[in-house]
């Protein structure tokens, strides 16, 4: 449901377009460093001057205050490097792994739309506006805020040890017989090892010295990992979940983002839901859901600029002073270089995209 105007803040005209339409808005988010917001006349108080009610969100990279506030952040840097989510999740002597685009930045924004909604009920009691911040790397620790929190009272936990040889067997990947790796995932052994014995025809394992506890089970983790990658193997995984689900013992599907095509109960529960965009006939909801209230998208999402006449229009500017600005490259250079008129389909960039933080 979103519009879109684009306006290259470089140029003061730009600006002052800007500023008229906080005057009249309730929220803006920014995700430019504090340098490039004060270079801009973007800053938390050049708006506040212009709309006190304003609710001012930024995310940065690493936060606003402190001997880092203006360090260029991107996901994989403050949110995963940063945060020791890239160490905590690799195996003892193997380097670093890989993550995938945008994981911390969508989260973060979640974390960011929550301080909003906090400061707008705020404003309704003071009547006040605010200024909401958020980072990359406070949601970087927050997402490892167990092994965060343990190192703040002095503990670590060691390298984690690889597959073959883990802490723990139960809690463990096994590929299926179909090739399709399965998340076992057996906490509450007292009461599931036995159960899980029965399933997998082991009662003999009941009665083995070597696994008659949960610490000698930890110690010879390898050893059962041995025993239980064959057992995986020799079914598919579709005998596993039926056999587990039936049982009560925890596992979940290694899912592939192929796999995504063909899940019911993504779409069942929400998470995926019908889009209005030309070419996207899916697309992602919001990771929450509301009775009464349908939370999918209720229209396509808009080009670069598309708006920018009807949200001007709905400002107060009239098409003369529109033409101005168009004139003046309020809209940036995509028009002059394309030869377009219509300011509803611009596209342009507000400043160098390399400046910004996330």
């Amino acid at each position: 449901g979103k519009r879109s105007i684009a306006l290259d803040l470089r140029r003061e005209a730009a600006r002052e377009v800007l500023y008229r339409l906080v005057s009249q808005a309730d929220v803006l988010i920014t995700n430019y460093p504090q340098p490039v917001r004060e270079r801009l006349g973007l800053s938390y108080e050049a708006i506040r001057t212009i709309n006190p009610r304003m609710i001012y969100a930024a995310l940065s990279g690493y936060g606003e205050v402190g001997p880092d506030k203006d360090l260029l952040g991107f996901d994989v840097t403050a949110f995963f490097a940063r945060s020791g989510l890239l160490d905590s999740n690799r195996y003892e002597g193997q380097a670093p792994g890989v993550v995938m685009p945008a994981q911390g930045d969508r989260s973060s924004g979640i974390s960011l739309f929550a301080g909003i909604l906090i400061a707008l009920w705020m404003r309704e009691k003071s009547g006040e506006g605010g200024f909401v911040s958020s980072s990359l790397l406070a949601n970087g620790l927050w997402a490892n805020g167990v092994g965060a929190q343990a190192a703040l009272l002095g503990g670590f936990l060691p390298p984690r040890p690889p597959r073959e040889r883990p802490r723990n067997a139960l809690t463990n990947a096994y590929q299926t017989a179909d090739e399709r790796w399965v998340q076992l995932s057996i906490v509450r052994e007292e009461r599931d090892w036995p159960v899980f014995c029965r399933l997998i025809d082991r009662l003999d394992w009941l009665s083995d010295p070597g696994f008659d506890s949960t610490v000698k089970r930890r110690a010879a983790s390898a050893r059962l990992v041995a025993l239980l990658d064959p057992i995986f193997a020799s079914k598919p995984w579709e005998w596993w979940r039926a056999q587990c689900d039936a049982a009560g013992i925890p596992i979940g599907l290694i899912g592939r983002l192929q796999d995504l095509a063909a899940d019911q109960q993504a779409r069942a529960s929400g998470a995926v839901v019908p889009s209005l965009s030309e070419g996207m006939p899916e697309t992602l909801a919001v990771p929450f859901q509301l009775d009464r209230v349908s939370l999918g998208p209720r229209a396509r999402a808009p080009a670069l600029g598309e708006h920018a006449n009807a949200i001007l229009q709905e400002a107060g500017y009239s098409d003369d002073q529109i033409a101005v600005l168009q004139a003046q490259g309020v809209f940036g250079e995509f028009v002059a270089a394309s030869g377009l008129t219509d300011t509803s389909r611009v596209a342009v960039a507000a400043d160098n995209p390399d400046a910004k933080a996330g």
